[in-house]
């Protein structure tokens, strides 16, 4: 199945990119994959109270409304992301609204959490409770809400019965204001009442971890201020980075200066500067995901050395195919053998240190 859906990928660069991404969660509904057979051990991770049969997931984003995660886990990722979804279902901001920039190999987007809303994704993600694979959740707030906070929390005890982890996505640029959570005293507030939520729920669901998705667009200065109010209300992991507003010189395609957030490869070297500078900052007490630009196994490696305990993917997908997950995974093994590393662990922030 995923040798089929890498042949069509030449031909859903010609229709418009919303529909093309529509076509492949059709073709995953039709044809979900048998999965890819058991993986390499030394490329399992254990964390959060959870095992993860390699370091590989999908990033928020493709599968918006929870219609495929098991499908995509039997493409071989170790760990699928549904959302990102928030309290009342939104159409999200108006089209076109998705552009790809093919000779970067980079997408720009401001799709604006355009989604069926927690109701629809969580009666899907129910019916598959019983199947094995983690699933996360990624919440997010309502652009007309007027307590966003308030829709977080909602996400947390909506989905605390399916949910494997959660994100707490206050980084997206497509929501006007969204990234003011980011700002100290209204991330305090923000994880006070979170990280209540999750803990409410502990006992009759069982401890969920919590993941804050942070911009690299931040400062050092605010940085270190998130680094700050993650430790007075301690997450799970910090998942970096989201896109970006920032675009480099050398983006060429005709529709790089689109607004909206920015990710592929053109996004590669600042996500790894931040996700290198919050690893300085909390080194091993806190553990990293990885995301942006990730497109081979040379840059799921770089992401890994630079801090990420996990990587996270999506836009390499939309050049390179289906195909890529396993080629990244047997390039991990490569290098493991090749450093002589027992474990993905033993390579995490080496390069950062």
């Amino acid at each position: 199945m995923i040798r089929l859906l890498d042949l069509a990928r030449p031909f859903t660069g010609l229709i418009d990119p919303e529909e093309a991404h529509r076509l492949a969660i059709n073709a995953l509904k039709l044809f979900p994959s048998a999965g890819t057979g058991r993986d390499d051990p030394r490329l399992a991770i254990s964390a959060f109270g959870l095992e993860f049969p390699n370091p590989l997931g999908i990033a928020a984003g493709f599968d918006k409304n929870a219609d495929v995660p098991d499908a995509v886990l039997g493409l071989g990722f170790g760990f699928a992301e549904i959302g990102t979804v928030t309290p009342k279902p939104q159409a999200g901001n108006p089209r076109p609204r998705l552009f790809r920039l093919p000779s970067s190999e980079g997408v720009i987007n401001r799709l604006g959490f355009n989604n069926d809303g927690f109701a629809s994704a969580h009666e899907r993600l129910a019916a598959r409770s019983h199947r094995r694979g983690i699933v996360g959740v990624n919440v997010g707030a309502n652009k007309d809400s007027k307590d966003r906070v308030a829709d977080y929390v909602k996400g947390i005890k909506t989905f605390a019965d399916v949910a494997h982890y959660f994100v707490v996505n206050i980084s997206s640029p497509n929501t006007p204001g969204l990234r003011d959570l980011q700002a100290a005293q209204a991330l305090d507030d923000l994880l006070a009442r979170v990280l209540e939520a999750r803990d409410g729920a502990e006992k009759k669901h069982g401890r969920k971890p919590v993941f804050l998705k942070i911009s690299p667009d931040l400062s050092l200065e605010e940085l270190d201020d998130v680094v700050k109010t993650v430790r007075k209300r301690p997450v799970d992991a910090l998942v970096v980075s989201n896109t970006t507003l920032a675009r480099p010189a050398l983006l060429r395609d005709p529709h790089a200066k689109e607004g909206g957030g920015l990710s592929g490869k053109p996004l590669f070297s600042l996500s790894t500067l931040m996700l290198k500078e919050t690893y300085r900052r909390v080194g091993k007490d806190i553990p990293l995901v990885g995301v942006g630009g990730v497109d081979s196994a040379e840059a799921a490696w770089v992401k890994i050395t630079a801090g990420a305990t996990l990587v996270q993917l999506y836009t390499g997908l939309v050049y390179k195919g289906f195909g890529l997950v396993g080629k990244i995974k047997s390039g991990l093994r490569k290098r493991l053998s090749q450093h002589g590393y027992n474990s993905i662990l033993d390579a995490v922030g080496t390069e950062a240190r």
